[in-house]
């Protein structure tokens, strides 16, 4: 098992160009691998959540080579995918196997998914069960276990306007995936406005979409055509921890450059002001669809605020660092309305009270998220990640205020989305020891 010990710091100071948007990579080896003609990706992450949606299309026919910087994806069209050989393994990433599910619904073969223990476990009867009003079908085998397989057997989809309960990008994206070769339209009502990269990119495919208040519909389409080159832009989630790390250590100056600052995903750029960080945004430009810039930190003392509400969708994966800035603010912070971290890589409400209050913060667990008391004093102990990749970076920024070093054991799941984290924290100014 790797750990890692990172040492209490002092002012944290450089720029860095944060890894390639994990949900942007994702979606752009989809998009190409479905589209017509040659396409070049830039800046695409290479954690092994993204390189286990290449894996899947190349298993299914489509040539995806990496030359220099870029990937080149030859793209086989919407009808040009083929039945796999194997069983496809999505790994930890359930944006791989919900996307593909949308599409294997459409598919004229059957197809069988599996990933890792941890992403069996995860719900994914909230993209089945729309699915199958479609017309897909689906048999599971090992339902709630470590082992678990699914089977999509594709055909003739007809389109449906669907009410979802929770307001999820991937929900929403298999939907509007699998409605590409529906007939008729295919609509989905969310309750909150979740990620929209999926739309985004649908537009700049050329698909006419409508966009109705929280409502979105795709008609059925001929093909996709994305040729040339397309950049993604920095991951903001990755950008979060340094982020949080800047605003926290005394004296920083941290300059992130290159991020995706697409709204449906900056959340907690506005939490975070406004509980008194101190973020500038520079060099706002729109590129790809999606809009880009530069973020300067500086450090600057945090007050509590509450984090509930609709802007849950927009920060659902930054709660984990959020936690650990509102355990150094002043005042008390409760985190509501997101039980849907307890179906994430881990329990994440669950794993977060336990690891906080291993660190000396105070913290009450809730069923759908947490109360922490500001102005810990964070001491020196040994923390287990759980094998989550988010946990692991958390405690890394947490240890840099901490009394001592701090030991984070299991930290081999950074690499599913950040592979360059520990890296880039070094070469900020802090202190780290990977043994």
């Amino acid at each position: 098992m790797t750990t890692a010990t990172v040492e209490p710091a002092s002012a944290l100071k450089g720029s860095i160009i944060l890894p390639g948007d994990k949900s942007i990579s994702h979606r752009a080896v989809i998009f190409a691998a479905l589209g017509e003609g040659e396409a070049r990706l830039e800046n695409l992450l290479e954690g092994e959540d993204v390189l286990a949606t290449v894996d899947c299309f190349r298993a299914m026919g489509v040539s995806i080579e990496k030359s220099g910087d870029e990937w080149i994806v030859q793209g086989v069209g919407l009808k040009g995918l083929r039945p796999p050989r194997k069983v496809l393994y999505c790994g930890n990433s359930g944006t791989t196997l919900r996307l593909l599910l949308g599409i294997l619904a459409a598919q004229d073969f059957e197809t069988s998914l599996t990933g890792d223990a941890s992403l069996n476990r995860r719900p994914m009867k909230r993209v089945m069960e729309p699915l199958s009003q479609m017309g897909a079908r689906f048999r599971v085998e090992g339902e709630g276990s470590p082992q678990r397989t699914i089977h999509v057997k594709g055909g003739a989809l007809r389109g449906i306007d669907y009410l979802s309960p929770v307001a999820s990008a991937q929900v929403k994206s298999a939907l509007l995936l699998a409605g590409l070769w529906a007939k008729g339209k295919t609509s989905v009502l969310e309750p909150a406005l979740s990620r929209d990269h999926t739309e985004r990119m649908l537009e700049g495919f050329g698909v006419p979409l409508e966009r109705t208040g929280l409502r979105v519909s795709v008609p059925p389409v001929a093909k996709l055509s994305l040729q040339g080159t397309f950049r993604v832009p920095g991951d903001f989630s990755s950008a979060a921890f340094f982020m949080v790390a800047g605003t926290l250590v005394s004296g920083s100056q941290v300059l992130l450059q290159g991020l995706g600052l697409n709204p449906t995903r900056t959340g907690a750029l506005d939490v975070l002001r406004d509980m008194g960080a101190q973020v500038q945004v520079k060099g706002l430009k729109r590129e790809g669809g999606e809009e880009v810039g530069d973020l300067l930190v500086l450090s600057a003392s945090l007050k509590a605020k509450p984090i509930g509400g609709t802007i849950i969708p927009r920060l659902i994966d930054e709660i984990p660092i959020l936690a650990v800035a509102a355990a150094l603010a002043e005042g008390k912070t409760e985190i509501r309305d997101a039980a849907e971290l307890r179906v994430k890589e881990s329990d994440r409400i669950r794993v977060l009270a336990e690891l906080l209050g291993r660190i000396g913060v105070s913290v009450t667990e809730r069923p759908d998220g947490l109360e922490i008391e500001g102005g810990s004093v964070l001491r020196s102990a040994t923390v287990d990640s759980r094998g989550d990749h988010r946990m692991a970076m958390s405690m890394a920024v947490a240890a840099l205020k901490a009394q001592g070093p701090l030991t984070i054991q299991d930290v081999d799941c950074v690499k599913t989305s950040f592979p360059s984290f520990w890296e880039l924290l070094t070469r900020l100014g802090a202190r780290v020891r990977i043994s």
